[in-house]
């Protein structure tokens, strides 16, 4: 065979590779992701985690010293899961007792918000007591791929509303991991550190993959790293899973997510067990390792988001729950209550119970691509609206030492009060280079202040809220729309008022252009637009009279 006959059936082939590779672009994108995360971090088999461990013996009693300190932080928990806020899944039989005890024990927050509707400004927000916009923290990361692959597979099933792209900015977004929370804030890690504390992170982070974003360089001495987002291979035995295919982050995760952790920026491994229960193992370890010395931990679990994966033996436990979807989620709350109780246990068992502070909330309300109608009840909304359901979300905490038991708190508080309670409980000072928009809360739960009325605020791009004393104003461009509720009387959001009270909807929008005027613009675009029903599911049929809004990633 002559070489240019050669030579042409090379072209040809590679001309044939390429039209098929075209042809399958969205399939490549959707698997490119797990595909560079193989070739980049191939996994070590389950490794043993060797906590720093602190003194011998303690230099001064557990109860002498300042409070050791525990934030165990849910992801996209609804409200309506834990049974002190509601039914829950107690009636088919999965009460979370355990999460239950800390407000029985300490105080439970009537109103409690998260800092946002979605995961990483919200997490942005709780570590440094100040709302993300005033450092650009607006949007959450998210791979370019995803963005390609959700938009594409949202479109092709005919949907009533688009996913809008805005691809065309995708040149000024950095990579997804260096997208995240700037080096120059500081988190109550760093401050808690400062104050002599041994500082532990296990979990979930999502606030940037670059060094100086990880949580070693933003004040925690030792850190269980998250790496992914499997809680068990795909075909473990020990996983039951449920794939929602009418849900294109859920097809995109399952293909590009894996099983691995990391300790202390080392290698990825695997871990030995259900990631909850991994993270909830190690965590009584390290509690154990520095009980001799004050600590701050924030356990920040991946239960309950998606992909839906129930350890098998939580699964069989409850047979009572015939519908597999729910079943295998309500699986994952009972194994998230026991983590918690896990950890209650450690402290008593340790004595260091009476001292230690130990707050529970979630990072959001539960999202609609779930197809679980009842997660968010009696609220409307999901993660990725401002209504409450988005925002309302369990928030317990109890320090016998300090907050009497029983407590029940009816003002709003956020997750921005954490960073200055926990401060004022550990004797150190809140920044003064700055300012810091929570509250210190102990004078009002110890009933030594009456909390003053305060606005809050939540911003997604155009798309924003205000709360003022027991009114909320929502605000949207896409599409364009206010919303007003008086939640004194319609906690629930039910009746829009904005028609009858012009008046209102005007002072509530100065209030947000005030609060506006001192924020900052965002430190990357926004990628995707996402419609959201505010009262379906993403797996029910859309009707042209359906609320909706447009969040924006």
């Amino acid at each position: 065979m002559g070489w240019k006959r050669k030579l042409g059936i090379g072209a040809a082939v590679i001309v044939a590779a390429g039209a098929l590779l075209y042809a399958n672009r969205m399939t490549v994108l959707q698997y490119s992701l797990g595909i560079v995360t193989d070739l980049r971090h191939p996994r070590l088999p389950p490794q043993t985690v060797n906590w720093q461990t602190g003194p011998a013996t303690a230099a001064i009693p557990a109860s002498e010293r300042p409070p050791n300190i525990i934030v165990i932080l849910a992801d996209d928990l609804g409200i309506n899961d834990v049974s002190t806020y509601g039914t829950g899944w107690a009636d088919a039989g999965v009460p979370t007792p355990h999460i239950d005890s800390i407000a029985r024990d300490g105080v439970r927050f009537d109103n409690g918000y998260a800092g946002n509707a979605v995961c990483s400004p919200s997490r942005a927000q709780l570590m440094t007591g100040r709302y993300a916009t005033r450092f650009g923290y607006e949007f959450t990361p998210i791979p370019g791929p995803m963005a390609r692959v959700v938009a594409a597979l949202s479109n092709s099933k005919d949907r009533m509303r688009p996913v809008i792209t805005h691809m065309e900015r995708a040149g000024r977004v950095a990579d997804f991991n260096e997208l995240g929370m700037p080096p120059s804030e500081l988190t109550m890690a760093e401050l808690l550190k400062a104050r002599g504390y041994h500082t532990i992170h296990l979990g979930k982070w999502h606030l940037g993959g670059t060094p100086e974003m990880r949580p070693a360089a933003q004040g925690f001495d030792e850190s269980l790293f998250m790496e992914s987002g499997l809680y068990l291979p795909e075909n473990d035995p020990r996983s039951v899973n449920s794939k929602q295919d009418f849900d294109p982050i859920d097809t995109f995760l399952w293909p590009n997510m894996r099983f691995a952790v990391s300790y202390n920026e080392g290698p990825w491994f695997e871990p030995r067990t259900y990631l909850t229960d991994l993270l909830t193992e190690e965590a009584s370890a390290a509690i154990r390792a520095n009980r001799n010395r004050p600590f701050f931990m924030f356990l920040a679990h991946w239960a309950v988001h998606t992909p839906l994966q129930a350890f098998k033996d939580d699964y069989d436990a409850l047979s009572q729950i015939t519908d597999h979807r729910q079943r295998v989620y309500a699986a994952m709350v009972r194994s998230l209550d026991r983590s918690v109780g896990t950890i209650l246990d450690t402290l008593r068992e340790e004595g260091l119970d009476d001292n230690t502070i130990v707050v529970f909330t979630s990072d959001n309300g539960a999202p609609n691509y779930l197809g679980l109608p009842t997660v968010n009840e009696p609220y409307r909304g999901w993660k990725l609206t401002l209504f409450e359901g988005g925002i309302r979300v369990p928030y317990v905490a109890k320090w016998p030492r300090g907050i009497p038991a029983g407590t029940r708190y009816t003002e709003p508080v956020t997750s921005l009060d954490l960073l200055p309670t926990f401060m004022a409980a550990a004797g150190a000072e809140v920044p003064q280079d700055r300012p810091i928009d929570g509250v210190n809360l102990l004078p009002y739960l110890q009933q030594k202040q009456v909390q003053a009325a305060r606005p809050l605020f939540w911003r997604d791009g155009s798309y924003q809220a205000v709360i003022a004393g027991s009114w909320k104003l929502q605000v949207s461009e896409r599409p364009e729309k206010n919303w007003l509720f008086h939640l004194a009387e319609d906690p629930t959001e039910q009746h829009d008022l904005a028609a009858q009270r012009p008046e209102k909807v005007a002072e509530l929008q100065a209030l947000l252009a005030e609060h506006n005027a001192q924020m900052v613009a965002p430190a990357w675009p926004s990628l995707v637009e996402a419609p959201i029903m505010v009262d379906k599911t993403l797996d029910q049929p859309e009707a042209e009279d359906d609320e909706y809004v447009y969040w924006q990633n």
